[in-house]
């Protein structure tokens, strides 16, 4: 199923919808919760970005100015509410996320794609790298969502339990990988071997690749 193509697609737009609708906000307000909530660790929260998100969002009556605030000597801050159209944009676009896998480009996958650039002995020493930062930040995560539930509703922090389960997963299959490149059990590890050492493929490799130029 493909995702709908929205009037203001930038995730951001979302977690300011999600913002504004406890109450009206002005964009400086808004990031300072954002933030707060730990936002930043999902997505890049910059004022600039943060004002041209808000602004597109008014332009498409998804939020609607309803006044200026000022502090002091600060220039003015515009006051912006959530509409019902955005409202309505918030809760289907929650659904579409909840429902509907996407494909969502990684960097990861990316390295693992042209793994054989490298040789065995050295993929598997960054596989290992890889495997021990896992491992610390899963076991980060984890002590901080332990806490977090202490004081906070599971519901609010289903998005770091799913963070935490999907490095988890991970570091599990980075493991396994290992094991299987470890014990000489990964098929065709020593073709792969031969060709990073002689700089020639065997005929099978060499086919493969093929195949793959051809596709």
């Amino acid at each position: 199923m493909v995702a709908k193509r929205r009037k203001v697609g930038n995730l951001l737009a979302l977690a300011v919808l999600s913002t504004v609708v406890q109450r009206p906000m002005h964009p400086y307000e808004v990031m300072s919760l954002l933030r707060a909530r730990g936002k930043e660790a999902d997505m890049e929260i910059k004022l600039g970005s943060l004002y041209t998100v808000m602004r597109n969002l008014a332009k498409h009556g998804f939020v609607e100015v309803v006044g200026t605030t000022r502090e002091g000597a600060r220039p003015e801050r515009t006051v912006y509410r959530i509409t019902k159209a955005g409202q309505a944009e918030m809760v289907d676009w929650v659904r579409e996320l909840v429902s509907t896998p996407q494909p969502e480009p990684r960097r990861f996958t990316a390295g693992l794609s042209v793994l054989a650039a490298l040789s065995p002995e050295e993929a598997t020493a960054l596989l290992r790298q890889r495997l021990a930062l896992l491992e610390r930040e899963c076991a980060a995560r984890r002590e901080s969502l332990t806490h977090d539930l202490q004081t906070v509703p599971r519901l609010f922090l289903i998005e770091d339990e799913y963070e935490l389960a999907t490095h988890e997963a991970e570091a599990a299959w980075v493991r396994s990988l290992l094991d299987d490149l470890s014990s000489g059990t990964f098929p065709g590890l020593a073709e792969w071997r031969r060709w990073k050492a002689t700089g020639e493929m065997s005929p099978a490799m060499a086919e493969l690749a093929e195949r793959g130029a051809e596709e």
